[in-house]
């Protein structure tokens, strides 16, 4: 049995055995649940590694609890939804998701998106080693191996797993453009099609969280056609 213990919260009780199943059979250690409130139970006795999460819950909105398990923990977040629509997609990101699978979704690929998030996990939680600990920028401190970042006023700014690994390209490839393909490849979610909005998403997240000015970036700056450039390390 694998040490990486998936917690599946889905209401709809023969997905949930199913999900049970599928991954017990994978190796995984694996609890299933039908609540937010089981969840929450769940979470402050097991150490739980990652959560396929149902937006649509009996007592709780899964973005909603996204939001809030993210301001707390670096745990990984798959959303599961049976919508279509871009939007919930888009908004999963934003508050903190690592990725997201539309029901019916795909066993194998499911499985794929789980193993990719918790091989992340692992390697994170040992921090990649870029060749530096800590980079200062604009008035700015990000502190890799904790995964934060020290405002301008001293504030202590967490980052979710997918705005860290998208700051670390950013510095140690500062001054370059690069394109949301090769920007793609570096981050968890790793879904990619021509609409495919990610990218776009985690910058602003990023903007929103260092820029003075977020309206107008000055660090995160986008070039048109091409991709986004980091000036900040000069600064």
């Amino acid at each position: 049995m694998s040490f990486q213990h998936i917690l599946v919260v889905e209401d709809e009780p023969v997905t949930r055995t199913k999900l049970l199943g599928y991954f017990e059979a994978e190796g995984y250690k694996v609890t299933a649940v039908g609540s937010a409130k089981e969840m929450e139970k769940v979470l402050d006795q097991e150490d739980i590694h990652l959560i396929l999460l149902d937006i649509n819950l009996p007592d709780n909105n899964g973005l909603l609890l996204t939001r809030e398990l993210r301001s707390r923990s670096s745990i990984g977040i798959i959303l599961v939804t049976g919508k279509s629509d871009d939007i919930d997609k888009i908004v999963g990101l934003e508050v903190g998701a690592d990725d997201y699978v539309t029901k019916p979704f795909n066993p194998r690929e499911l499985l794929a998106r789980v193993r990719n998030i918790l091989t992340r996990v692992s390697a994170n939680n040992g921090v990649e080693n870029y060749g530096k600990a800590v980079y200062k920028f604009d008035g700015l401190t990000f502190d890799a191996p904790r995964r934060l970042v020290v405002t301008r006023d001293g504030e202590t700014i967490k980052l979710t797993r997918a705005e860290y690994e998208l700051l670390m390209v950013f510095m140690v490839h500062p001054n370059q453009v690069l394109n949301r393909d090769r920007l793609m490849n570096k981050v968890t979610h790793r879904s990619w099609d021509p609409s495919d909005r990610t990218i776009d998403v985690l910058v602003m997240r990023l903007r929103k969280k260092l820029e003075r000015n977020y309206k107008s970036p000055a660090l995160f700056c986008t070039v048109h056609g091409e991709g986004y450039l980091f000036s900040g390390i000069n600064r």
